[in-house]
């Protein structure tokens, strides 16, 4: 599913205008965004939680030519199931 697709379920679900529900999916998207740019912490009890993982630069090597090369520290969005999610998509199967 992407994110038109996502609109387009909230519209029909939620009896709303198009413009309705792609002004909550953008609003719900961009305040997670925000709140991980700041480096906090986004938990969905029953779906999961959003966090901020730092990673320790490191020499890496360039698959093409083998060359070593140096990768700066960074931090990525890491994201962790919740428990309740996780039993319904294993439930599903």
């Amino acid at each position: 599913m992407n994110r038109s697709e996502l609109v387009e379920r909230l519209k029909e679900r939620a009896e709303l205008s198009k413009k309705e529900a792609e002004v909550i999916i953008n609003t719900f998207f961009d305040s997670i965004s925000e709140v991980l740019a700041e480096g906090e912490r986004v938990e969905i009890r029953g779906f999961g939680s959003f966090t901020v993982k730092s990673y320790k630069p490191y020499v890496g090597r360039n698959p093409k030519s083998g060359e070593k090369i140096r990768v700066a520290s960074k931090r990525l969005p890491f994201f962790k199931v919740g428990k309740d999610l996780k039993e319904m998509v294993d439930y599903k199967v």
